[in-house]
């Protein structure tokens, strides 16, 4: 059964619209307007959890993305290691290294979204799963680098599991979409059941 509700997705992320694209989802993507290194900044310095700093960030991207009459859906993925918050890797170098940390423990990644409808929250919802990644060689970690090309400098984990980031995790415990970066079954129910007159 489809599910035909329109929605704009305030994001650039090309793993997220890939999933609403295989599952023919009737949405818009838009670029939104939330700063967010000065945000992530100041709740780190405020002493958010990452859940917290998560779910803020996708429902400011979906409260400043200023269209009226339609669902917004704002959207973040963080990574905790050890309780902090893990950066994008900004080179392959980072990467390297990035990965090579992670090697062989386990790190949480919380997927959180937020829908808002003419500026009023009406959904959201966090999602957290463990991956561990194998125990990785050095020269297994160039060799996967070599395979991923520049666009792994797209994921947070630097992986992708949904293409090469399978050869290198042992296992994830929870949710597999949230790994992608979306907190997707729990989104669907919301669309099923929205009313606007709510």
């Amino acid at each position: 059964m489809s599910i035909n509700t329109f929605f704009i997705l305030a994001s650039n992320s090309k793993s997220r619209i890939s999933i609403f694209k295989k599952l023919g989802l009737n949405f818009k993507k838009v670029k939104h307007k939330c700063d967010e290194s000065y945000y992530k900044k100041k709740f780190i310095k405020l002493k958010y959890s990452p859940k917290k700093i998560s779910l803020q960030l996708a429902k400011i991207k979906a409260k400043n993305t200023k269209i009226r009459n339609k669902i917004i859906l704002g959207s973040d993925t963080v990574i905790s290691f050890n309780g902090k918050i893990i950066e994008k890797a900004k080179s392959i170098l980072e990467a390297k290294e990035k990965i090579k940390k992670l090697s062989g423990k386990t790190h949480i990644i919380i997927s959180s979204a937020a829908a808002y409808y003419n500026s009023r929250l009406v959904w959201c919802c966090s999602n957290e799963v463990r991956v561990r990644l194998r125990k990785l060689k050095d020269q297994e970690i160039k060799e996967y680098l070599r395979s991923c090309g520049p666009n792994i400098l797209n994921s947070v984990g630097c992986y992708q599991i949904e293409k090469n980031g399978a050869i290198i995790i042992e296992k994830i415990n929870g949710d597999f979409f949230s790994v992608m970066g979306f907190p997707l079954f729990p989104f669907l129910v919301f669309l099923k059941k929205f009313n606007i007159k709510k």
